[in-house]
Parts: C-alpha cells; structure tokens; sequence
C-alpha cells in the first residue's frame, strides 16, 4: 500500500444515520443535535451535494427518488435550515432537461435559500447551462460569498480547470478575490468555504484534490473557527487541521469506492438494501461562544 493512499484511508470516517460530531479542542466528538443546536438563533444550515439527475444506470435507475428521499430528510429535521448549500454535480450531462427536473424537486426544499457551486458534471458546457441557472448571486462567475446569522460564507469554482485524472483548482484571480473578500473581516468570525471537488487532497491518483488550495488556506489561517465543505468523492472523509474542519458529504445519487479501493472512481453498484445507507445529507449549527461547528451525517435509509 503506498504511503498517499494510507494517509488517504486515514482520514476516512464514516457516519451513521444521525451522527453528530461537533469540534472541541482540535478534537472532533460525538454531541448530542438536541443539546447542540437548540439555542435560539443557532446558525443552522443544510449541504446536500453530487445530485446527478440524469443518471439512470445499475448503481441507481432512480436518482430523483433518492433525491426526493434526502428531501424529505431535511424537512424532518428539528430544526429549520436557514439556508441550504449545494455542493455541486447538480446534473449528470449538464442537460437543460436535467436542470429542469433539479429545479423542480429543489422546490420541496424547506429554505429560501439554495447556494449551488458547480460540479464538473455540471459545467460540460463550459458552465453556459449552469450560469443561467445559478449564476445571478455571482454575476456569472461562479465564486461569490454572502453572510448568513454571523456566518461569512465562501463559495468558490474548483472545476473550471478540471482534467479527467487531475486536479481541480481555483485560479489566480479566484485566490486574488479571496484575498481581498477577507480583508478587514474580524477573525472571530466563523468562515464556511464551500466547492465541489475536495479542497484538500483527499488521493492524488484520482484527481481527489485542489493543486492550489494551499493558497486559499493561508488567507484563511488567521480565523478562528473555518468549516470547508465539498462533495465529489460520495462519501464522508473529514479531518481537522489546527483551526481549519474539513468535511466531504455524500451523494443523493450514488456512492463511489473508497480512496485507491479498485481500477479508479466512479458510480459503485451495492446491493439495494445497502444503498440508502451510502446516500445522505449533512447538517450544521454553529455555536456562538467560543464559535464552533457541529456537523450531522444523516442516511436516507
């Protein structure tokens, strides 16, 4: 086993449905959601990611249904998401038709307000598709950031430059904007970066990764409290360095294999009664003092 691909199989954690981790020290612990993100004006937001409508082969024929699933979790949950986050991969083959059929089941979503970051599934236009749809908050550009109950929120286009194999990355002028959108900003506030593909390498041999991410990070070393959160892998994977929670969610659609497990990435078929335990969504709330994330993995099945 090489060295890149134990580090890798390290950094894996798997959440059952209901799971709660909250960080502590450096530490990430099991908490309990009641106790954690019951406190009146609790920041609290929901990421569901890698949604592939259009997707129709054996690793699952029904992508909406399993949709529709995570749909319905997020309206059982206890608490009302202010807001939700996208994590990209909205559509399969970036079809007009599958941003039709998205946009529709995205209206049973229990929020006003859906934050989509592009996957590389989504941007086989060039983004032209995607843009018209999820464009405005950015001016077409894809990286845009917002506020939300205290929280700064960050999105940012890791798939624009995305070759099959390689790693994603953010750019020069995309760093550059980071830059100045964090100048004069208190590090006290708790910073949530969100992007499709994982913006910490995750396993090089598969792309699972961003070349420049590391740029990124040093203007946000100086926050106190920085949750990152990506999708692409299908699957949970987190760690936590220094100040810094780094966090993978799920897919709706379909699960991939583990990092290095097999010829390479890709839809993994299981068996049906093993499926809905792969598929999932991720919640968060926020504590204000000191500012601490909790993050919930919960399973459609």
């Amino acid at each position: 086993m090489t060295q890149s691909r134990r580090e890798a199989l390290r950094c894996l954690a798997y959440g059952g449905a209901g799971t709660l981790f909250t960080l502590a020290g450096g530490v990430v612990l099991p908490v309990d959601l009641a106790n954690a993100a019951a406190a009146p004006g609790t920041p609290f937001f929901v990421q569901i990611s890698d949604t592939h409508i259009g997707f129709n082969k054996d690793a699952n024929p029904d992508v909406a249904a399993t949709l529709k699933q995570s749909i319905a979790l997020v309206n059982a949950l206890p608490m009302k998401p202010a807001l939700m986050l996208h994590t990209g991969d909205v559509t399969h083959l970036t079809k007009p038709e599958e941003f039709d059929t998205a946009a529709e089941l995205f209206k049973g979503l229990p929020v006003s307000e859906l934050h989509v970051v592009p996957g590389e599934h989504d941007t086989t236009d060039n983004g032209a598709e995607f843009f018209k749809r999820f464009g405005q908050a950015s001016g077409g550009r894809g990286y845009y950031s917002f506020d939300s109950a205290g929280v700064h929120f960050i999105a940012l286009v890791n798939v624009m430059n995305f070759k099959p194999g390689g790693l994603g990355a953010l750019g020069d002028d995309q760093i550059a904007w980071l830059e100045n959108d964090l100048k004069g900003r208190s590090a006290s506030t708790p910073v949530v970066v969100f992007a499709h593909m994982p913006l910490w390498t995750v396993y090089e041999p598969w792309g699972w990764g961003t070349g420049d991410a590391d740029r990124a990070f040093a203007a946000l070393k100086r926050f106190g409290s920085v949750t990152v959160l990506n999708g692409h892998i299908h699957q949970i994977v987190s760690k936590v360095e220094g100040n810094i929670t780094f966090h993978t969610a799920r897919s709706t659609a379909y699960p991939q294999p583990q990092a290095g497990v097999g010829a390479g990435p890709g839809p993994l078929k299981v068996e049906a009664a093993v499926l809905p335990k792969m598929l999932g969504i991720t919640s968060i709330a926020y504590a204000r003092h000191p500012a601490a994330a909790t993050l919930t993995d919960a399973t459609i099945g």
